[in-house]
């Protein structure tokens, strides 16, 4: 069985996409989709995005939909897989993007070389705690480099389970709530002096 969803914005403004039903994949729904990118605005147009846990792709294909140069997919279950190759297929979107099947914290394990992201997005499954800490963890610390200078990290979460204030080098810099669902904003945080002016003296 499939949901019906709807790409809200951009070259394939209301287009209708798939997603298996289940809480395995739950699909981003179309007015947290809505929020997400409406904050995200700014930095869309020729960004690299990266859609983890993508799922049936819907996050980063309106990602491309708005101007993004390139999204990569991760996904590792083949009904999801199936819905993101379908929905990619139904659009026509041949170029700009990559398929990385397997896990995400492999992934991000092995993506050495990997050119950085601009906009990272993670939706794990809003059970799988272990795959959160994983992931931000990863991107805090060892796969800091899969990260633009100014790039923004993205979790989607139940609205009731905070995620932490930092990850390593992640430090939380928003939080927006919509229904029972959470979107907390991560960016890499600067290093805090003390109060120590650049030349050193108090």
């Amino acid at each position: 069985m499939l949901v019906a969803m709807r790409i809200i914005a951009g070259r394939y403004r209301s287009r209708t996409l798939k997603a298996p039903a289940g809480a395995a994949t739950r699909p981003t729904s179309d007015r947290l989709r809505e929020t997400l990118f409406n904050v995200l605005a700014p930095r869309i147009e020729g960004a690299r995005f990266a859609d983890l846990y993508a799922g049936s792709g819907a996050v980063g294909m309106e990602a491309l939909s708005r101007g993004a140069a390139q999204a990569v997919f991760v996904e590792r279950a083949a009904p999801a897989l199936a819905a993101l190759r379908a929905n990619l297929a139904a659009l026509g979107i041949t170029v700009g993007f990559r398929i990385q099947t397997g896990g995400v914290a492999g992934f991000l394990r092995k993506a050495a070389g990997e050119q950085p992201f601009d906009i990272v997005f993670l939706d794990p499954p809003y059970d799988a705690a272990e795959e959160y800490a994983a992931a931000l963890g990863l991107l805090g610390g060892g796969a800091a480099a899969l990260l633009a200078a100014d790039a923004v990290v993205v979790a989607e979460h139940r609205r009731k389970e905070r995620l932490e204030e930092r990850y390593g080098g992640l430090r939380r810099t928003r939080l927006l709530e919509q229904g029972d669902a959470g979107l907390s904003f991560y960016a890499a945080a600067r290093e805090e002096t003390s109060g120590m002016r650049e030349d050193g003296q108090g």
